[in-house]
């Protein structure tokens, strides 16, 4: 993992195709923002975690349930 220390205001550039901005950093909160082409998918990582967790959960005639 690749740890940087970043003010408002500076950039980070991934592959020459993805920015990450930081935006804000208020107490312990930063916000980022994201530049990137439209095939890039972003995604955070709990809504992904998320979804996998509800894909696993059982609905309907697979719990049981007529």
């Amino acid at each position: 993992m690749l740890v940087l220390t970043r003010k408002v205001g500076e950039v980070v550039v991934i592959d020459g195709g993805i920015e990450v901005t930081v935006v804000k950093i208020d107490g312990g909160k930063v916000r980022l923002g994201f530049t990137a082409p439209p095939a890039v998918l972003i995604h955070r990582s709990e809504v992904i975690q998320s979804q996998r967790e509800a894909a696993r959960r059982p609905t309907g005639e697979q719990a049981g349930v007529v």
